[in-house]
Formats: structure tokens, C-alpha cells, sequence
């Protein structure tokens, strides 16, 4: 069971109320050496305090707090559009803390939402293939657990709870056998970040369908977001003027690609093809329409959100199939 205040008291050997005083902020004066024993007991049983006993909040089983990177990426808020479908014909509150995929930000949040006593939490970003993350996350899951929540992840390494995930890698073999079909050999890859799994899948099933076919891959990574695509592309054709198709780890990059590329005077897809993974509506609105793997982005949410209004004794899996949009951003090359 998860430690309490009165665990926290005995391992420090002070009064309930002196811990209390010390982990709740309060302004009434404790001296030095027991505020510090305090803290150390508190980290050590990895004391989560209740924030109802707190009076801070009253928290709810009613309530879903979705940890994701970033609402402003289409990727993610499609998802939370997911979730908050089934949230609202269940009259579910949906808490949405966003951790701009910062290893020590999401795990604060992941504790905030536990001091909430939100009923469950929806992990809703690729892993992060760092073990820090990877040993903080199951450390903190168990607690959740332990405590009675419920946790589902998207995409996440099994942690022992509910899991989404998606053809990811599956997708990316599919668009590469596109483009080596129409005859690329020389493919740039504009990639977001690099310990994100996700990515280092879009990578591989490229990397592994132009490779097969003796042609050859340049990775270039930076921010995953329209500015990122503009800056990558041309940085890439810079220092790869032999490549001929582009591909975007996430449809906002190759948008912005297509946009310096057309500044450039080059024309998509005469001279350069461009496509990208997700399949936001903003894929629709750039001339070509972009050529796309669509992720089924939406449905992942509300997948994520039925697990989490649902008890379980055993962790379940649902794996969602990705689709390669053909559009008219990719052709065949020049020469």
C-alpha cells in the first residue's frame, strides 16, 4: 500500500501534525532538523500526499488526467479529441497536463494527478527510449496502481496496464516500398526527437525498404513542428543535393518543408517528393495534398478512455492499424 502521513511521522519519529505542517506548506514554524528528517521520510517511502485530506481538491473517480507532450501538435490534440468523445457521454472531467515530453515535468504531473486522486491516467505519448524515464514511469505506475488507480498507455512499453498501440513500424516499411516503387534511392528523413520510440520506428521501416533496395537514407533531426520542416529541408538539400524524396516524421514537418521548397522555387513533386506520418487535416489544405501514414489518431484516445472508465483484472491490448494515403505530393522522380 502507499505510504501515509502517519508512515511519513513515524520514519521521521515526529508528531502527525509536524509532518503534516511540513508537506502541506503550511506557514506555522517547524525547526530545521525535523522539517529535514520530515522531507527525507517522505522521500524515501515516496510519500504521495492526499489532496483531498488537504481540502485542496476534491477529487473524483469521475476524472481522467491525460499526460501529453504537447496540445498545440495535432498528433496529440487528436487524441485528446478522442478521449474527450467518450469522457463526455460518460460525464467523465478530463485533466489535461501537457509535459512538452520533459522526462521530470511528466513524472511531476503523473504525482499531481495521484495527489488528486484522479480515478485514472492516460499516458498518451510515444516512450521515451531512456531508461531514467523508463524506471521512473513503472515506479510511479506501481504506485498509481497500488493507491487503486487505473493507468492506460498509448504506445508505452508494457508496464503491466492497458495498452493502445499502433502499426507504426508497419506504416513506415509501407510508405518506404512507395517510394522505392516509384523509383527514390535517395530519401532525406526530417525526424522529430530522437530517443522518441515512435520516430525511431518511422526511421527503421524507412531506412529498412530504401536499404533493401540499395538506395540510401540521411536522417536529419529536429523540432517536430512546421518551422522544424522548413529549417531541416533546407539544411538537408544543402549538404544532399542528390535526394529526391522527403519524408517528415510528422506531417507538420513535411508541411513546412513543402513550403521552404516552394520558396526555393522547387517544384513538389517534379523535383522533390515530400510526404509525412499522422494524417492531419492540415496534409489537405497544402498544393499537392501531402501523401501521408495515417494513424488512426482519434480513435486511439477514445480506445484510451474506454479502458480507463472500464475495470479490469487483467491488462488488455488493443493494437490499430495505420494506412498509407497516396496523394499527390509523391511521383516518380526526375530522370
Amino acid at each position: 500500500m502507499p505510504a501515509n502521513l502517519r508512515d511519513v511521522a513515524a520514519v521521521a519519529d515526529v508528531s502527525v501534525p509536524t509532518a503534516s505542517r511540513v508537506l502541506s506548506g503550511s506557514a506555522y514554524p517547524v525547526a530545521d532538523e525535523l522539517r529535514a528528517r520530515v522531507l527525507k521520510a517522505a522521500e524515501e517511502l515516496d510519500y504521495v500526499p492526499n489532496a483531498q485530506a488537504r481540502a485542496l481538491l476534491v477529487g473524483s473517480s469521475a476524472t481522467v488526467g491525460v499526460l501529453a507532450g504537447d496540445v498545440g501538435d495535432p498528433y496529440f490534440s487528436l487524441i485528446i479529441d478522442g478521449v474527450q468523445d467518450v469522457a463526455t457521454g460518460a460525464r467523465v472531467l478530463v485533466t489535461i497536463c501537457t509535459t512538452g515530453r520533459d522526462i521530470d515535468r511528466e513524472l511531476e504531473y503523473f504525482g499531481l494527478l495521484q495527489s488528486h486522486r484522479v480515478g485514472a491516467v492516460i499516458i498518451a505519448g510515444s516512450t521515451l527510449a531512456e531508461e531514467r524515464y523508463a524506471a521512473g514511469l513503472r515506479k510511479r505506475v506501481a504506485s498509481y496502481l497500488a493507491g487503486g488507480g487505473r493507468v492506460v498507455a498509448i504506445g508505452q512499453p508494457d508496464l503491466g496496464v492497458d495498452r493502445v498501440l499502433v502499426t507504426n513500424a508497419k506504416g513506415a516499411t509501407a510508405l518506404g516500398r512507395h517510394l522505392v516503387d516509384l523509383g527514390h534511392r535517395r530519401v532525406g528523413i526530417l525526424a522529430g526527437l530522437r530517443t522518441l520510440a515512435s520516430t525511431i520506428q518511422r526511421i527503421d521501416g524507412i531506412r529498412a525498404a530504401v536499404e533493401g533496395a540499395g538506395g540510401s537514407v540521411v536522417v536529419l533531426h529536429g523540432a517536430a513542428t512546421r518551422e522544424g520542416g522548413e529549417r531541416g529541408v533546407r539544411e538537408l538539400l544543402a549538404t544532399n543535393p542528390a535526394v529526391t524524396a522527403v519524408v517528415g516524421t510528422a506531417d507538420q514537418m513535411a508541411v513546412g518543408a513543402m513550403h521552404a521548397l516552394s520558396e526555393q522555387g522547387i517544384s513538389v513533386p517534379d523535383e522533390i517528393s515530400v510526404a509525412g506520418f499522422n494524417d492531419i487535416p492540415a496534409g489537405l489544405d497544402v498544393t499537392p495534398n501531402l501523401t501521408t501514414v495515417q494513424l488512426p489518431l482519434r480513435e486511439m484516445g477514445a480506445q484510451a478512455a474506454r479502458y480507463a472508465l472500464e475495470s479490469s483484472r487483467t491488462p488488455r491490448s488493443r493494437t490499430l492499424h495505420t494506412r498509407l494515403l497516396v496523394r499527390g505530393s509523391t511521383a516518380v522522380p526526375r530522370g
